[in-house]
């Protein structure tokens, strides 16, 4: 065995470069996979010890390995990109280089205190060993002495084995399920690399999320095998799409077997697929290049058609809660229209908004609401549906048949003011009637105009009750009026507008004249209510009739007061102009 005394040479980069953290002992263990990348290797072997045992880990790959000499000018040059020196490309699978900083090498002593390092090639065995404690007892990196090892090895044998003794004890041990995940996607699909850590070839299975394993026999192919992955986070985006294995060979680019085609199928959710088919009766149609499979091959067309149900049967089971909880979200908001139905066509409905969850899952709440809305228009009105179908039957570039139906949409608009006219006009006349009714008290009048706010006007219409405004006022309520002046609680309605505008509705029965005293007391609720939050509130008072004593100049601005049968009037004047408006 021969020794020589070899010493670093230093690049200027190399104090900022060495103080570089990994943010985990498995990314630190990959920048080793890497260098073996670099060095042409086909197989690397990845060894982990066990918690707690004094096992080391164990890094092996068939590279080029190196000579002594190519150890000393090349390996022990600290943080010089070797693509300076050797281009960017590996000398024999002519691969794309990886290493980049120079100090990847040095990883393994970010998880122990000694690293060995063992390299064959060209009949000779090269060996040192670094130890962390070594490097932290010099001033000068440059000034530390490195035994190197040589002794004869066969001279078939070559590549390179790092042995990582002394483990930090402060670092969790590295997790072999971890390790798969961190080189999963850069070298899964690598061809002519296999990695194997504690044995076990990297897989689709390796990827975090939902694995399917299923052999297919397809006619004209026979069996397949159909492996996939259904990524619990976005980490399959780079690589995603199930790749053909043909002969072990990678055929082509990722793919999604024609779910980037289906309109029904959530897009986004194609960056969480990562899979592979082994088909080797795929052969006589991949293209002598084996860069994909021939143009219209029919064994191909077969091996979608089975291929694609059992992708979407997948995605539907893995989101199938998330897509429930959505529409449970969107229910919330339509659950007045939905329950305006009749039961066989909110069944309907049912199944078509949640179909259109599975086909916009992900986007924003509210896009998805506008989606469903127009939908159940689709549903709820016969004409306004035709029309939808129409521009989509019709070619993004056939502006005369999407001009057609813009103009129908027209007619189908006006048929649909028509039949909201209608119902409009039957609330007025059932309001009117609850009005003229002596008993009617003020709750009952809140609940038939709170969400018919359209009768007050155009000012009004955007205005909108919600949860949080209605604790803010059983709150101030609560505490104002309880014990024996609970029985004196008026009736109280707090909306809100777009621009954070805030309505406070104060109702009377319809058979109590608004007086002075009523003034007195809403502009005191206002003041009352402007203490838990800081919005404008306008006033509102609706009653009966207005009382000569009701204050008519010198108000306090943003209090007005409403009789409810000069509302109803105002609302039917209003519905006729904008029928005779449209009919013009």
């Amino acid at each position: 065995m021969a020794a020589k005394t070899a010493r670093f040479q230093v690049d200027s980069r190399l104090a900022r470069l060495l103080s570089q953290e990994y943010p985990s002992t498995e990314k630190a263990l990959k920048e080793l996979v890497d260098n073996a990348w670099d060095a042409d290797a086909e197989n690397v072997y990845i060894s982990l010890p066990a918690p707690m045992t004094d096992a080391p880990i164990v890094i092996s790959d068939d590279g080029s390995g190196m000579t002594q000499a190519e150890l000393e000018s090349h390996y022990l040059a600290i943080a010089r990109d070797r693509r300076d020196h050797r281009g960017e490309r590996t000398a024999g699978k002519q691969r794309l280089v990886k290493g980049r900083k120079g100090i990847g090498k040095f990883a393994g002593l970010m998880a122990a205190g000694e690293m060995t390092l063992e390299t064959r090639t060209r009949g000779t065995l090269s060996r040192f060993t670094l130890r962390m404690k070594d490097l932290a007892g010099v001033e000068d990196i440059e000034h530390l002495p490195i035994q190197i090892d040589t002794e004869p090895c066969d001279p078939e044998s070559h590549g390179t084995t790092i042995t990582l003794h002394s483990l930090h004890g402060e670092l969790a041990f590295p997790d072999a399920a971890r390790m798969r995940q961190v080189l999963i996607f850069e070298y899964g699909r690598a061809a002519a690399f296999a990695v194997y850590v504690d044995k076990k070839l990297l897989g689709v299975d390796d990827v975090a999320g939902t694995f399917t394993d299923q052999t297919l026999d397809v006619t004209g192919v026979g069996p397949i095998q159909l492996r996939f992955t259904i990524a619990n986070e976005r980490s399959a985006q780079r690589q995603a799409g199930i790749v053909l294995r043909v002969d072990g060979k990678v055929v082509g680019k990722p793919s999604f077997f024609g779910l980037d085609e289906r309109e029904d199928f959530p897009q986004k959710l194609k960056t969480k697929l990562y899979g592979e088919i082994e088909a080797d009766g795929l052969r006589d149609h991949v293209t002598a290049g084996w860069d994909s499979v021939i143009e219209n091959s029919s064994l191909l067309l077969a091996i979608t058609e089975q291929v694609q149900p059992i992708l979407i049967a997948a995605f539907r089971e893995r989101y199938r809660k998330e897509i429930q909880l959505s529409q449970a979200r969107i229910n919330r908001s339509i659950n007045d229209r939905l329950a305006a139905m009749p039961e066989h066509r909110r069944e309907f409905a049912n199944k078509a908004v949640r179909r259109v969850l599975e086909r916009f899952y992900g986007d924003e709440p509210g896009k998805l609401e506008q989606y469903v809305h127009v939908l159940l228009d689709a549903i709820e009105h016969a004409e306004y549906g035709a029309v939808l179908s129409h521009i989509h039957d019709a070619s993004q570039k056939d502006v005369v048949a999407i001009s057609a139906a813009l103009d129908e949409f027209g007619i189908a608009d006006l048929a649909m003011l028509v039949s909201q006219a209608k119902a409009r006009m039957q609330f007025l006349d059932e309001l009117e009637a609850l009005a003229r009714n002596p008993e009617t008290r003020e709750v009952e009048m809140h609940k038939a105009i709170e969400r018919n706010l359209w009768i007050l006007g155009t000012t009004f219409t955007f205005f909108r009750s919600n949860q949080t405004l209605k604790r803010t006022v059983e709150e101030a309520l609560g505490r104002k009026y309880d014990g024996a002046k609970a029985s004196d609680r008026p009736d109280l309605l707090l909306n809100e507008d777009l621009n954070g505008t805030c309505l406070l509705i104060e109702f009377k029965r319809p058979s109590h004249a608004l007086n002075h005293d009523d003034y007195i007391q809403a502009i005191s609720y206002r003041h009352e209510l402007s203490k838990h939050m800081a919005k404008p509130i306008s006033v509102l008072l609706m009653g009966g009739r207005r009382s000569p004593d009701f204050p008519v100049g010198q108000r306090e601005a943003e209090v007005e007061a409403f009789a409810f049968f000069d509302v109803i009037a105002s609302a039917r004047r209003a519905i006729d102009w904008q029928l005779s408006v449209k009919h013009f």
